[in-house]
C-alpha cells in the first residue's frame, strides 16, 4: 500500500494544482467631504448592479463606463443610528455599509484563508477617497481589517475539533520612503528593516516582530499599538502618513496531529474527513492574509514639476509607481502579449506583494473613489487604474505540508549548503562573497527550524508576558484620564488623531525631545527642552523656553499662558495638540470639530489669511466658487509643509526661507476680468537676496527630497553635490508685476500719454510705468487733433499705425532691496505670438527704458477694432539677478514689413459685430457701472453722429446760399433782425454768418478734445477702483482697526464717486456746448 503526501486534506497531485483566479476588483464611491460640500461640488458617478459611469463635467455628454465584480454606492441613501453606525435609510436604499462590503469582501477573504490559500486584500484610491474608511473604518462604522479579526476568531471558538490547534500571529508595518517600520516594536532600526528573499517563502521582511494572538481583543489593542508608534514615527520623521503603505499580516495556521500515528492508510478509500483523522505525521495547513492600506495615488499633473531638475528624485512615489507598472505589465500578459519584465524587484512594496500579484495568492482590490467633479481627473485616473488590475491571473495553491518533513527539508538543505561552503577556496573577493551568502542562507535555515520546533504554547506564553505589561499601561492611562488634564494629538490623518495622550500631572512638567523631560515630544522644531507646563491650583499654564515657538489658539506666545479647556497648541513647526482640561471641565463636546485643517485656518486666520483675502466666496448666483475655496484649502494644506522646511533650512544652514504666496490675488487680465488664483512658494536666500518662484507641486517634490535630506543629516550623513542638494536651483528671473494700459483712445486714433502704476501679485505698488501709445504716419510722425476719429467703425477696412513707446520706469521696489539687480519689461500685443521684451536696465532706481516699437494692421478688422475698444495692454515688469539668463529682447519669427514694422491683424477678415459677444459676464457691481457709462458715452457718440448729419446739412444750405454772384470771403448783406428787409442791410449780420460757417470744421476737432480727455480721466479712475477693489479690512476683531478701516474705506468710495461724478459731468458739458454751438448755426441757417 502506498501513502499520500496530504496537504489540506488533499493528495499531493490535487495539492500542487494551481487555482487560476483573476483579481477581483470592487469599486466604492463616498459621500461628498466638506470640501466639497463647501465648494457645491456636482456628482459624476452612477452605478448601474456592476458598472460605474463617470461624466466629464466639462462636457456631460462625455461618459465613461466600468465594469467590475462589485460596485458599492456609499454616497448618500443613509442615515446614522442611535449607535452612531451608516444605515441605509429604507428598504429601497442603494447605500452600502461596512457590513455588507465586509460579507461580499472580507468573508471570501476568510473563506480562503481556511481552505489553506493566501488571501489579499489591497485599498486604492486618492487622499481622502475613503480607503482608510473602508479598511479600519472609524468609531463604530468598523472596516474590513477589524470585522475579518473578530469573525476568524468566532470561527475558531466554533471550530474546536481534538486534534487540531489553531494559531494565529498579528504583524503591522509602514512602507514610507522605500523604508520599512515595525509598527509592533518599540525600537527604531536606524535605515528601516531589511527585505530578504528566501527561496521557499519569497520576499519577507527580516526582523518584523510577529505576535501571538489568542482572541480579538488583543488583536484591536495591537492595531492601536501600531497607531501610536505609526503616529510617533510619523512626527520624528517629519512624514505624511497619506504618502505611506501600511502592511497588515495575519498568519494563520491549522495544525492537525495524528490521532492514529502508525496507520498507514490508502489514500482512494476514505473521505477528507477520515483522512484528518487517521493521518501518520503533523499536518500544518497556513494561510498568509495580507491587508494592505495603500499611499494616497494622486496623479502629478503634466506640468506639476515642470521645469523642476529633480523631479524624479524621490523614492517616496517609488513604490506605488512600481505598482502600477507591475500591474500593466501583468495585465498585458493576461491578454496575451509578450513582456519581457516585470519589475517586481524595484520598490520594497512590491517584493512584498509579488505573490498578491501574479503569484500565490487570492486577491481582491477595492478601489475607492470621490464622487465629486473637482475630482474627476483623479476618480478617472483611479478607476483606469483598477480596470488593469482585473486582467492579472494568479495561481493559488494550497498552502499545507508535514510539519516534520518540511524541518527535515531544511536540515537537508542546510547540510548542501555546509558542502559548499566546505569546497570554497581560502582567498579571492568572489569567494569571500559566495561564503557570506552562503552563512546567512544556513542562519535563516537554522532560524525557521527552531521558530517550527518552537511549540505554540511557548509562543503564547512569551507574548503573555508582554500583554500583561500592555493591559497595566492601558489600566493606569484610564485612571489619570480622571485624574488630570492631558495633550491630545491631532494629526493630518484622522486614523492618526487622538491616539497619544501627555498626560500633565501636578507642579512643573518640562515638554520637550530630551528624554530627561516628563513628556517627551519629537519633531521639527522641538527643543530639547521647549516648554513648561504648570499645574496649580486647578489651573495650566504653559511657558515657552529661549525661542522654542508655541502657539495657543494660532497665535503665537512668549510669555506664562493659562490653558482653556479644548484650547489649541502647536508646538514647533507642526506638532499639535487638543489640550483637555480637568474632567469637571469636560462635557459632551464633538471633538471632531477640531481636525487638522481646524488647527491650520486658526492659525492662517491669526495671520491675516482667510478666505475672504481672496475675492468674493460666492459667485453672482450665490454659490461657492468653488476656485476660491479650493486656493483656500491648498493654502492650509501648505501652511504645515512650508513651516517644516523652514525649519530643515534652519537646521541644515541652508539660509532659505519659504513663503506662502497667492499668485493673480490681485491682477487681473487684458479685459479686467481676476486671473486664476494658485498657491505659490516665495524663496528667499536671506544672505544674498536672492529670490526663486516655485509652484505648489514643485515645492511639495522638492519638500520630500528634504525629508531625505533632513532623515540621512540626523544619521550622520550629509555629503551632498550642489546638484543634488533640493535647497538649491539656479538663479531666475522673476516676476514683480503688471500695469494695465487700456487702448480705447487708440480706437479714435487718439495719443495715449500714461504714468502708471506696476501692481505685484498683491495689489501692492513695485514701480511706476511711463508710456505712449501715438497713432502716427508710416513716416512714425505723430496724429494731430485733426486726425482723431469720432466713431471708431470709420476704421474697418483702413489702415490703421501706431507706435508704443516706453520711456521710464520709477521707482522700483525690487532694486532699492538690492542695487545689484535689474529690470526687463514684456508686453504681448493682439494676435502677435511673440512677447516683446526691452533691453535690461541694471543698478537704477529709475531707469529710463526708451523702448520704440511700431505696429501697422493694413486691414482693421472688427476684431481688431473689438480689440482696441475692449481691452488693455498688459504690462509686465520682470526682475533679474546676478547669474540669472536675461529675457530675449530681440524679433526673432516676428512678422514685419518692408519698413521693419510689425505687421498685425493680417489674416483677419471683416465679421458682423453681432458675432463679437463677450461671454464672460464675471465683473464686479463697480466695473458693471463703468461699462454703463461707457454705453452712455456711445450713446452720446450717437447724438454727435446725429448732429453731423445736421452739420452736412447746413453745409449744403450755405452751399446754395453761396451759388449767389456774391463771394464767399466777400462780406455779404444780409437783412438784419428788426431793420427794414427793402431799405437797410446790416454788415453785421453777414459777418456773423460769415463766422458761423467758418466754426463747423472745428465741432468734430472740439469732441475728439473732450473724447481724449474723457479717457484720460477714466485710466485714472480704473486704477483708483482697483485699488479699492483691493483694499481688505483686518482680520482681527479690533473695534478701533476696523472703524479706522471704514473711515479709510468710506473716504476711498467718496473720492472714486466724485471723480468719477467730475469726468462724466465734464464730458456732458462739453458735448452739451457743442450741440448748442451746432443749434445756434442751425438757427441762423434758417432765417
Amino acid at each position: 500500500m502506498s501513502k499520500c503526501s496530504l496537504k489540506s486534506g488533499t493528495p499531493e497531485v490535487l495539492r500542487n494544482m494551481p487555482s487560476y483566479d483573476s483579481v477581483k476588483v470592487a469599486v466604492r464611491v463616498r459621500p461628498f467631504s466638506k470640501r466639497e460640500k463647501d465648494a457645491s461640488s456636482k456628482c459624476v458617478i452612477s452605478m448601474k448592479t456592476n458598472c460605474t459611469t463617470i461624466y466629464d463635467p466639462k462636457n456631460v455628454s462625455n461618459e465613461k463606463t466600468f465594469k467590475f465584480d462589485l460596485a458599492y454606492w456609499s454616497h448618500n441613501e443613509y442615515l446614522k443610528n442611535t449607535e452612531g453606525t451608516l444605515v441605509p435609510d429604507g428598504p429601497d436604499s442603494r447605500y452600502a455599509d461596512q457590513k455588507t462590503v465586509f460579507q461580499d469582501l472580507g468573508q471570501g477573504v476568510l473563506d480562503n484563508a481556511w481552505q489553506g490559500y493566501n488571501a489579499t486584500l489591497l485599498a486604492y484610491g486618492q487622499t481622502g477617497s475613503g480607503k482608510s474608511y473602508s479598511m479600519i473604518g472609524y468609531g463604530t462604522n468598523r472596516g474590513i481589517i477589524p470585522l475579518v479579526c473578530e469573525e476568524l476568531f468566532r470561527a475558531i471558538e466554533t471550530n474546536q475539533e481534538e486534534n487540531k490547534q489553531y494559531q494565529v500571529t498579528f504583524s503591522m508595518l509602514e512602507i514610507y520612503n522605500e523604508q520599512v517600520t515595525d509598527l509592533l516594536s518599540k525600537t527604531k532600526k536606524s535605515g528601516g528593516l531589511k527585505v530578504r528573499e528566501d527561496q521557499h517563502q519569497g520576499f519577507y521582511v527580516d526582523g518584523l516582530k510577529l505576535v501571538p494572538c489568542e482572541s480579538y481583543a488583543q488583536i484591536e489593542r495591537l492595531i492601536e499599538q501600531g497607531k501610536k508608534i505609526r503616529t510617533t514615527a510619523s512626527t520624528s520623521m517629519n512624514a505624511s502618513s497619506s504618502r505611506s503603505h501600511m502592511v497588515i499580516t495575519i498568519q494563520f495556521k491549522q495544525v492537525t496531529t495524528p490521532l492514529f500515528p502508525h496507520f498507514g492508510i490508502r489514500s482512494h478509500i476514505f473521505s477528507t474527513k477520515a483522512l484528518y483523522i487517521l493521518l501518520e505525521e503533523e499536518i500544518t495547513k497556513q494561510s498568509s492574509i495580507n491587508l494592505v492600506d495603500l499611499a494616497g495615488s494622486e496623479r502629478q499633473k503634466a506640468s506639476a514639476s515642470e521645469g523642476d531638475r529633480l523631479r524624479e528624485g524621490t523614492c517616496v512615489n517609488l513604490s506605488l509607481t512600481t505598482l502600477g507598472n507591475v500591474i500593466s505589465a501583468l495585465a498585458e500578459a493576461a491578454v496575451g502579449k509578450r513582456v519581457l519584465h516585470i519589475p517586481y524587484r524595484d520598490s520594497v512594496l512590491t517584493k512584498l506583494l509579488q505573490s498578491a500579484l501574479g503569484g500565490n495568492s487570492r486577491t481582491v482590490m477595492i478601489a475607492a473613489i470621490s464622487p465629486a467633479d473637482i475630482c474627476y481627473e483623479e476618480t478617472l485616473s483611479t478607476l483606469r487604474y483598477a480596470e488593469r488590475a482585473k486582467k492579472i491571473k494568479n495561481k493559488a495553491i494550497i498552502n499545507a505540508g508535514p510539519t516534520e518533513r518540511l524541518i527535515k527539508e531544511l536540515k537537508a538543505e542546510n547540510n548542501k549548503l555546509l558542502s559548499r561552503l566546505a569546497g570554497l577556496g581560502n582567498s579571492g573577493k568572489r569567494v569571500e562573497q559566495e561564503t557570506k551568502e552562503l552563512r546567512r542562507l544556513l542562519a535563516e535555515n537554522e532560524l525557521r527550524i527552531q521558530t517550527m520546533q518552537i511549540t505554540w504554547e511557548h509562543q503564547l506564553m512569551e507574548a503573555r508576558k508582554e500583554w500583561e505589561q500592555q493591559y497595566a499601561a492601558i489600566t493606569q492611562e484610564r485612571r489619570m484620564m480622571q485624574l488630570y488634564p492631558y495633550l491630545l494629538n491631532i494629526n493630518e490623518d484622522p486614523q492618526l488623531s487622538g491616539v497619544l495622550k501627555h498626560f500633565i500631572q501636578e507642579g512643573a512638567s518640562d515638554v520637550g525631545q530630551a528624554p530627561s523631560n516628563v513628556i517627551t515630544v519629537r519633531g521639527l522644531g522641538i527643543l530639547p527642552k521647549h516648554a513648561t507646563f504648570i499645574n496649580t491650583e486647578s489651573k495650566v499654564f504653559i511657558k515657552p523656553h529661549g525661542k522654542a515657538k508655541v502657539v495657543v489658539n494660532g497665535v503665537p506666545i512668549v510669555l506664562n499662558t493659562k490653558l482653556q479647556h479644548l484650547d489649541r497648541i502647536i508646538l514647533g513647526s507642526n506638532s499639535a495638540y487638543l489640550y483637555t482640561g480637568f474632567p469637571d471641565e469636560r462635557g459632551p463636546e464633538d471633538l471632531s470639530r477640531f481636525d487638522y485643517d481646524f488647527f491650520q485656518s486658526e492659525l492662517a486666520a491669526a495671520e491675516g489669511f482667510s478666505v475672504n483675502t481672496l475675492g468674493p466666496v460666492h459667485n453672482k448666483e450665490g454659490k461657492p466658487d468653488p476656485s476660491v475655496l479650493a486656493v483656500f484649502h491648498d493654502f492650509i494644506k501648505l501652511m504645515p509643509l512650508v513651516a517644516e522646511a523652514n525649519q530643515m533650512s534652519e537646521e541644515l544652514s541652508k539660509d532659505l526661507k519659504f513663503e506662502l504666496k497667492v499668485k493673480n490675488l490681485a491682477l487681473t487680465d487684458s479685459r479686467g476680468y481676476d486671473l486664476q488664483k494658485e498657491i505659490i512658494v516665495k524663496v528667499i536666500k536671506q544672505i544674498t537676496n536672492q529670490v526663486w518662484i516655485w509652484s505648489k507641486s514643485k515645492f511639495i517634490n522638492r519638500k520630500f527630497l528634504m525629508e531625505e535630506l533632513y532623515q540621512r543629516y540626523l544619521d550622520g550623513d550629509i555629503s551632498l553635490d550642489r546638484e543634488s542638494d533640493p535647497f538649491w536651483d539656479p538663479v531666475e528671473v522673476i516676476h514683480l508685476g503688471s500695469a494695465h494700459i487700456w487702448l480705447q483712445s487708440l480706437a479714435y486714433c487718439m495719443t495715449l500719454e500714461e504714468q502708471t502704476e506696476l501692481l505685484n501679485s498683491e495689489g501692492a505698488e513695485e514701480a511706476v510705468l511711463v508710456i505712449n501709445i501715438t497713432p502716427c504716419s508710416n513716416t512714425e510722425r505723430p496724429f494731430g487733433e485733426e486726425d482723431i476719429v469720432i466713431d471708431p467703425t470709420e476704421l474697418l477696412g483702413k489702415k490703421i499705425e501706431f507706435q508704443i513707446h516706453i520711456l521710464q520706469c520709477l521707482g522700483v521696489r525690487w532694486l532699492k532691496e538690492a542695487t545689484n539687480r535689474g529690470i526687463q519689461i514684456g508686453y504681448r500685443f493682439y494676435d502677435v505670438c511673440q512677447c516683446f521684451y526691452t533691453k535690461p536696465a541694471w543698478k537704477n532706481v529709475n531707469p529710463v527704458i526708451d523702448h520704440k516699437l511700431h505696429f501697422v494692421a493694413l486691414n482693421v478688422s472688427n476684431v481688431l477694432l473689438s480689440y482696441l475698444q475692449k481691452h488693455a495692454l498688459v504690462v509686465d515688469l520682470w526682475g533679474l539677478q546676478e547669474g540669472c539668463s536675461e529675457l530675449d529682447w530681440t524679433l526673432p519669427g516676428t512678422t514685419c514689413t518692408s519698413d521693419n514694422h510689425i505687421l498685425i491683424d493680417d489674416m483677419k477678415t471683416l465679421i458682423s459685430p453681432s458675432s463679437l459677444v463677450d461671454s464672460n459676464n464675471h465683473i464686479s457691481e463697480l466695473y458693471f457701472k463703468m461699462m454703463k457709462l461707457e454705453q452712455e458715452t456711445q450713446l452720446l457718440r450717437d447724438i454727435n453722429r446725429a448732429l453731423r448729419e445736421e452739420n452736412i446739412f447746413l453745409k449744403e444750405s450755405l452751399k446754395k446760399s453761396g451759388d449767389k454772384p456774391t463771394n464767399i470771403d466777400k462780406p455779404e448783406m444780409v437783412p438784419c433782425q428788426g431793420c427794414s428787409a427793402k431799405s437797410i442791410t446790416c454788415p453785421f449780420a453777414s459777418q456773423e454768418l460769415g463766422r458761423l460757417s467758418g466754426i463747423r470744421p472745428s465741432y468734430d476737432a472740439d469732441f475728439a478734445k473732450a473724447l481724449k480727455v474723457f479717457y484720460q480721466s477714466m485710466s485714472t479712475i480704473r486704477a483708483h477702483f482697483l485699488r479699492l477693489k483691493h483694499y481688505k479690512p483686518p482680520e482681527e476683531e479690533n473695534i478701533n482697526m476696523l472703524r479706522l478701516f471704514t473711515e479709510k474705506q468710506s473716504q476711498m468710495f467718496k473720492d472714486f464717486w466724485q471723480q468719477l461724478e467730475s469726468c462724466i459731468c465734464k464730458l456732458k458739458n462739453d458735448v452739451a456746448a457743442i450741440v448748442k454751438k451746432k443749434r445756434e448755426t442751425l438757427a441762423y441757417s434758417k432765417r
